[in-house]
């Protein structure tokens, strides 16, 4: 069985990968072109692909009868590929989700504080020589502990993240959700967006990507936010309307926002690179060894389930 690894990955997988497939890597680590996308589809049995990798509608029409049959997604989202088409031309999809939960909920409370208390804008202070020492009005940020957090997306990312909120940092917790949530601690469900957005000191995104969710954040939803509102978003970058954002931002609308995602990602507006009350991350998420070899594994546990006749692990 020949099987496509889109990008480089830890020296774990790769050699697990080696070990029990025919495998082949893809040494860049950009988004796989459209005459590589129908290559992978024609030439290999399955294709671990990633975020970026746009297998559309129009890729799968070009290719009618893959020889690809399973596109094992490295990453809990698939927004990148058209699920429906690919089911259509017999291609199964699955992804990885658990293994990214903790990971992602760190890197949102990570820019949820460095926006608060300007530590991305302290840390370029003290790099540049400029700093004139302690003094009682110096860089005064927004207080966490207490404040009231609202979380759009309560899935298993989303309740993590509400998690260290709470325990960690003694804060309130609302949530905007398709359905009610059973949590360990005490959480609002406010059905309205717009609502929730005006309730709330901190306004974290943890929805998946996709049509449903594009431009969620809109600026109806922004100017529903307190003045002293930060956003922060962790999930997908279309999910914000970038522009509504900037403008927001510019006319001190809410008071700041933390990114690790971008609307047309790897552009990031220089507009944004401008301000010094946005915390700017390139898509941290998972990045940690041990998340990133989870992910991978998880993969081929995938593509082993499909070799073998298994059932696969995590469908979509």
């Amino acid at each position: 069985m020949k099987l496509l690894i889109a990008r480089p990955m830890t020296a774990a997988v790769e050699e697990r990968a080696r070990a029990e497939f025919d495998t082949e890597f893809r040494s860049s680590t950009l988004p796989m072109s459209p005459d590589e996308m129908r290559r992978a589809l024609s030439e290999f049995d399955v294709v671990v692909p990633t975020l970026g990798d746009q297998f559309s509608a129009e890729i799968f029409a070009e290719v009618p009868e893959p020889r690809c049959k399973l596109l094992a997604n490295f990453g809990v989202g698939y927004n990148h590929i058209d699920v429906a088409a690919a089911q259509a031309a017999g291609v199964q999809v699955t992804n990885t989700p658990g293994a990214v939960t903790d990971a992602t909920a760190d890197i949102a409370m990570t820019l949820l504080l460095m926006t608060a208390r300007r530590a991305g804008e302290g840390e370029r202070l003290v790099r540049s020589g400029k700093w004139q020492g302690w003094h009682p009005t110096q860089m005064l940020g927004h207080h966490v502990t207490g404040k009231r957090v609202g979380i759009v997306g309560m899935g298993r990312i989303g309740q993590a993240i509400a998690w260290r909120c709470h325990f960690g940092f003694g804060m309130d917790v609302a949530y905007q959700s398709r359905s009610p949530k059973e949590v360990e601690f005490p959480a609002e469900n406010i059905l309205n967006l717009e609502e929730l957005a005006a309730a709330v000191d901190f306004l974290v995104l943890a929805v998946p990507g996709g049509a449903e969710t594009h431009h969620l954040i809109n600026a109806q939803v922004l100017e529903a936010m307190k003045p002293s509102g930060i956003l922060i978003n962790i999930a997908r970058g279309e999910v914000v309307d970038e522009a509504a954002l900037i403008a927001a931002l510019l006319s001190g609308q809410i008071a700041g926002a933390g990114l690790d995602v971008y609307e047309f990602e790897p552009t990031v507006p220089q507009a944004l690179c401008d301000m010094e009350n946005v915390t700017l991350l390139p898509h941290l998420g998972t990045a940690t060894e041990e998340v990133r070899t989870d992910m991978g594994n998880m993969a081929l546990d995938n593509v082993a389930a499909f070799a073998e006749g298994r059932l696969l692990p995590n469908p979509v």
